[in-house]
């Protein structure tokens, strides 16, 4: 009897995502399968649109070989909090087996796409997960589709910033996406040589930022780079810093609930340094960017196993696959396992204090620099 699969694509779009979709199309045809598209995210098993081919299509080779440098996700995707209550994953996993008779689901996505994976596992519908976040925030497996390419998005950002931040003698605050994971962060910090680096893993203080800065402006480096992950806000201590107050009377308006951010901390490193510091958000170009040729061959990869696997294998009860990687290879695992939280990715504790406490070694012009910096005060 012939075969039918699903395939998706949920949460964040992430590089590489198409380039997954192509390979498990590939796949597919090879083993004779059928393979239904499912548009925007877990909304598509949901039949909203009036027109079911806007939910549900076949994906034919020649619709989807062109698509496998795309940027962006050819299925669209989507955020659906409904799909996690019990009557409607109850409803979608009977329309699944009873009404499309899909045998099994490939899921693109992060960790909120696991879990509504392992919550139709749970009602016999055989899914396997492929990492699509460009967060990297999935302990199980090293890597996921999309880290690689936004980290070298920010990279070549943060040496264009460097390039013009040498031509003016002006630090920069530069915020990297990342959700609550910081290895986004660490990497184009290593890569490009950055002075500083702060991360949701750890507890950081305003008044260290603001020493780290004014200890490399006083060596000779008026130029040095500060990475900040999206969400470090959270752990930063500002609360004992007079930020507010000092902003006042700044060309800053803010007040009793202005949140911090990066655009803020630009203004008060300016002020407390007495430096013409500036701040860039690279945002979402992270996640629209063409995959690098890493993320295209994962995802190569991971599309082939993720169709042997819906093939070959059969998963403990209520249970599927997770694709990953380990030791520098692809590999599955339990998807239970993969979905869960902990324990977390170790953080490398060395590497995050030797960037931020590097010293920096002044050359000649640099030198002469601090002279004419101390003559003027």
């Amino acid at each position: 009897m012939s075969k039918k699969f699903g395939i998706l694509t949920s949460g964040g779009d992430s590089p590489g995502m198409n380039a997954a979709v192509v390979s498990v199309a590939r796949y597919a045809q090879q083993y004779g399968v059928e393979l239904m598209g499912i548009r925007r995210g877990y909304n598509g098993l949901l039949g909203k649109s009036e027109n079911e081919l806007n939910d549900i299509r076949k994906l034919r080779s020649e619709t989807v070989l062109d698509i496998l440098d795309m940027r962006g996700t050819y299925l669209r995707t989507a955020r659906c909090k409904e799909f996690f209550l019990d009557e409607v994953l109850d409803q979608v996993a009977d329309d699944l087996k009873n009404k499309h008779h899909i045998d099994g689901l490939v899921i693109i996505g992060g960790d909120g796409s696991y879990r509504g994976a392992l919550d139709l596992c749970k009602r016999g519908v055989r899914c396997v997960g492929i990492p699509g976040t460009i967060d990297n925030d999935l302990p199980y497996t090293e890597a996921t589709l999309g880290y690689d390419t936004a980290v070298n998005v920010c990279v070549e950002a943060v040496r264009s910033i460097r390039a013009t931040s040498r031509s003016h003698d002006r630090p920069h605050v530069v915020e990297v996406m990342g959700r609550r994971c910081g290895d986004i962060a660490m990497r184009t910090a290593i890569a490009t040589g950055a002075e500083m680096v702060i991360v949701p893993e750890k507890k950081w203080d305003l008044r260290d930022v603001i020493k780290r800065l004014n200890e490399q402006i006083t060596n000779g480096n008026p130029r040095a780079t500060i990475i900040i992950c999206e969400n470090a806000w959270e752990d930063g201590n500002m609360a004992d810093y007079p930020w507010r107050e000092q902003l006042c009377g700044s060309d800053e308006c803010v007040h009793g609930d202005t949140p911090f951010s990066t655009k803020l901390m630009a203004h008060v490193l300016k002020i407390a340094c007495n430096a013409e510091v500036r701040s860039t958000v690279i945002g979402y170009t992270q996640r629209g960017a063409i995959p690098t040729a890493y993320d295209s061959a994962f995802a190569f990869e991971a599309g082939h196993r993720a169709v042997e696997l819906l093939m070959n294998e059969t998963p403990a009860k209520d249970d599927g696959f997770a694709v990953g990687v380990q030791h520098g290879r692809v590999f599955h695992t339990s998807l239970k396992d993969a979905a869960q939280k902990k324990p977390p990715r170790p953080f490398d504790e060395k590497m995050y204090h030797t960037i931020n406490t590097l010293p920096y070694l002044p050359r000649e012009d640099d030198l002469i620099l601090v002279a004419a910096r101390n003559v003027k005060k």
